[in-house]
């Protein structure tokens, strides 16, 4: 009977799992849109009023996106003043939908990796993964890596796609 070899495991290819750079912790969406008169306009005594009176101890070590639901026209220090109120609390505050943070903390961790280690490496870029990676992390890690990679190739080691062999 003949031995199986794994092929896969015994390839010099290096996975690149996005997934491994995930940031636990919990994420939370801040809507303006209850703090609005009938949802659209800002009263600014009432709105300033409405944020010292919120229990804003509640996000303590969140990842906060501020929003709006409606389509109030906001006065910019509307966003930046509800910021003020979450940052001593929350890990991270930015404004947009919750989708947004991944995008943030993706971008951030992404743009202070050393991609050197790839250096003349054939990688694959996995692409399935159990936590929310955002399509902008594989595009941001694709240009990264092409500087450095002999190959790129995406997806599983047994069914991956060809993106990139350096010249």
């Amino acid at each position: 009977m003949d031995e199986i070899i794994n092929k896969v495991a015994n390839s010099p290819l290096q996975v690149f799992d996005l997934e491994d750079y995930y940031i636990p912790g919990i994420r939370t969406q801040i809507d303006l849109a209850p703090w609005l008169h009938e949802g659209f306009i800002l009263k600014e005594k009432e709105f300033r009023e409405a944020l010292k009176n919120h229990d804003w101890h509640q996000y303590q070590d969140h990842f906060v996106a501020i929003h709006c639901s409606t389509d109030a026209i906001l006065p910019a220090w509307a966003m930046i003043l509800v910021t003020a109120h979450a940052s001593p609390f929350a890990k991270k505050v930015i404004t947009g939908a919750i989708e947004d943070i991944e995008i943030i903390l993706y971008t951030e961790i992404l743009s202070k990796l050393d991609y050197s280690v790839y250096l003349d490496k054939p990688i694959i870029l996995k692409g399935c993964s159990k936590k929310p990676v955002p399509q902008i992390a594989y595009v941001l890690a694709v240009q990264q890596l092409q500087k450095y990679a002999k190959s790129i190739l995406f997806g599983e080691a047994c069914s991956a796609v060809p993106l990139f062999k350096r010249r």
